[in-house]
C-alpha cells in the first residue's frame, strides 16, 4: 500500500555497448542460453512486440512515470525459471546493459521498470515466479518473490487461522518488492517488518551463481531485508517466519471532522497511540470532505484500529488509554485475522477471501498521476501546526490529497536500527505518509 513497499535499482555498472542493435545482440545471446529457444517468444517482449505496451504498463500504475518521454525498457523478460534470470544476467553484463526487477504494482516511482540515466535497460517481471508453499507444522513458508502479499495471506489462512505474516495491507503487492524494502503493515507493532520475519532467501548473485543464507553469508543477506528490491541481486524466492495470531481480530473505523473535534483528536492521538500494547494496530486517514449539514467542505480523521482479540477485550482498553474517542461496541466488528487486511484496504465487511487472489484489483492510487512521500516523527506536532494545516488541504490542487499516521512503537522499540538497512526503529512515534494527485 504505502511508499516503502517499491522495488529498486539492480544497477550493473559495465560499460554500454556501442552496438547499434543491443535489443538483436541481446536477444541472440539468450537464444544461446535458454535451454528451450523456442520459449524465447512466449517469455520475451521487444519494442516491437504487439503486447509489449501491455506488459509494460500492466504494473505501471502511476501516469507520472508513462509519458511519451519515459525511458522505456529494450526487453521485457518473463521466466518461468531460475535459469531464464542467469541467462538474462549474463546477457546483460555481455552488452552493457542495466536491468530493472519488478514484483508488483506498487512501485510508486517507477525504478523497478524505467529509469532517470540514458542507458539501455532490460526489465525482468517475476510475474510468472509466484509460488507459495506453507509448513503449518514448522510454522514457516517459501514464497517466490513475484507472488503477491494477498498470495501469501491466502494460502497461510487456506491452513490456518492462527498463523499470519507481519506484512503490509495492499493485497497487489508483489512480495519481492515488499520484503526488500522492509515492508510494515497490521502486525509491526506486534512482530516488527516483514523483513525482520525472513529467515532464508535463494538469489541470483551478478555472477549468475543461486546463492542461500549460508552461501551469500551474512552480510548480502541483512542487505537483502531492506536494502532495497534489485540493488543486490534477483531474489528468487524467501523463506517466512510465520507468526501467532488470534482467531478472531477487531476492527473499528471511526471517523471525526473539525467540527466533531478532530483537531484535538489528532493531536492527542500522537501522546497514546504508540505506546498501546503491541497487539494494536492504530492509524489516522487524513482529507478534505464534504460537511454534511450544509456541503461545506472540511477536514475528516478517519481512527483506525486493528486489535489481535475480542471486542469484550479492546473496549476496555479503549475507554482506559484513549476514552476521547469514544469507541463503543457498534463500532467494532470481529472477523479473521486474514480478512482484516481487506478491510484495512477498504472492502466491505464479508467479501471473500478469494478476493486476496484478484491481482487486477488495484490500489487508491492506481491510474492516476500521483506522488507520495514519508516523514518519520520523533516528538508530537503541536495542535497549533495542525490548524494551520488544515487550510492547505482546501486548495485545488490538494482536492484528493491523503494524510495518513501510522503509529510505531512496541516490537519497533526493540529492534536495534542497525538489524536491517531499516533503520526507522526506536524514537518513531510515527510515520506519515502524504499522497496527491
Amino acid at each position: 500500500m504505502f511508499p516503502f513497499l517499491i522495488v529498486v535499482l539492480f544497477s550493473l555498472s559495465w560499460k554500454i555497448s556501442d552496438s547499434t542493435q543491443p535489443a538483436e545482440e541481446f536477444l541472440h545471446c539468450l537464444s544461446l542460453r535458454f535451454h528451450n529457444s523456442s520459449s524465447i517468444s512466449e517469455l520475451v517482449y521487444t519494442q516491437h512486440n504487439s503486447s509489449y505496451s501491455s506488459v509494460l504498463k500492466s504494473s505501471a500504475q502511476n501516469f507520472r512515470l508513462s509519458t511519451p518521454s519515459t525511458p522505456t525498457p529494450l526487453l521485457i523478460i518473463t521466466p518461468l525459471h531460475a535459469s531464464h534470470i542467469q541467462a538474462t544476467v549474463h546477457c546483460c553484463k555481455k552488452h552493457g546493459l542495466q536491468l530493472r526487477i519488478r514484483s508488483g504494482v506498487h512501485d510508486f516511482e517507477g525504478l523497478s521498470y524505467t529509469t532517470t540515466y540514458e542507458v539501455p535497460f532490460v526489465v525482468i517481471d517475476l510475474l510468472n515466479l509466484r509460488s507459495v508453499r506453507i509448513n503449518v507444522e514448522k510454522g514457516t513458508a517459501w514464497v517466490e518473490s513475484g507472488a503477491t502479499v494477498g498470495e501469501l495471506y491466502y494460502e497461510i489462512a487456506k491452513r490456518s487461522r492462527t498463523l499470519a505474516f507481519p506484512a503490509g495491507i495492499g493485497h497487489t503487492v508483489g512480495v519481492g518488492g515488499h520484503l526488500s524494502g522492509g515492508g510494515f503493515g497490521l502486525l509491526f507493532r506486534k512482530y516488527g517488518l516483514a523483513a525482520d520475519n525472513v529467515i532464508d532467501a535463494r538469489l541470483i548473485d551478478v555472477k549468475e551463481r543461486i546463492l542461500d543464507r549460508k552461501s551469500m553469508g551474512e552480510d548480502l543477506f541483512w542487505a537483502i531485508r531492506g536494502g532495497g528490491g534489485g540493488s543486490f541481486g534477483v531474489v528468487l524466492a524467501w523463506k517466512l517466519n510465520l507468526v501467532a495470531v488470534p482467531a478472531i481480530v477487531t476492527v473499528f473505523t471511526v471517523s471525526k471532522t473539525l467540527e466533531q473535534n478532530a483537531t484535538k483528536l489528532v493531536h492527542r492521538w500522537q501522546y497514546i497511540a504508540h505506546k498501546l500494547p503491541k497487539e494494536i494496530h492504530m492509524s489516522i486517514g487524513i482529507s478534505r470532505v464534504k460537511s454534511n449539514e450544509n456541503e461545506k467542505m472540511t477536514i475528516q480523521a478517519s481512527f483506525r484500529a486493528v486489535f489481535l482479540g475480542s471486542i469484550d477485550e479492546l473496549l476496555p482498553l479503549m475507554e482506559e488509554k484513549f476514552p476521547q474517542l469514544g469507541i463503543v461496541k457498534e463500532d467494532c466488528f470481529e472477523m479473521g485475522w486474514a480478512e482484516s487486511n481487506l478491510y484495512s484496504t477498504q472492502f466491505p465487511i464479508g467479501v471473500p477471501l478469494e478476493t486476496l487472489l484478484n491481482r487486477n484489483r488495484k490500489s487508491i492510487l492506481s491510474k492516476l498521476f500521483f506522488k507520495a512521500k514519508s516523514d518519520y516523527v520523533k516528538q508530537p506536532i503541536p495542535e497549533t501546526t495542525f490548524e494551520g494545516l488544515w487550510p492547505k488541504f482546501y486548495k485545488e490542487e490538494a482536492k484528493s490529497a491523503i494524510m495518513v499516521f501510522v503509529a510505531y512503537g512496541g516490537k519497533m522499540d526493540e529492534i536495534l536500527e542497525a538489524e536491517t538497512p531499516f533503520p526507522h526503529r526506536a524514537g518513531n512515534i510515527f510515520v506519515i505518509l502524504y499522497m496527491v494527485d
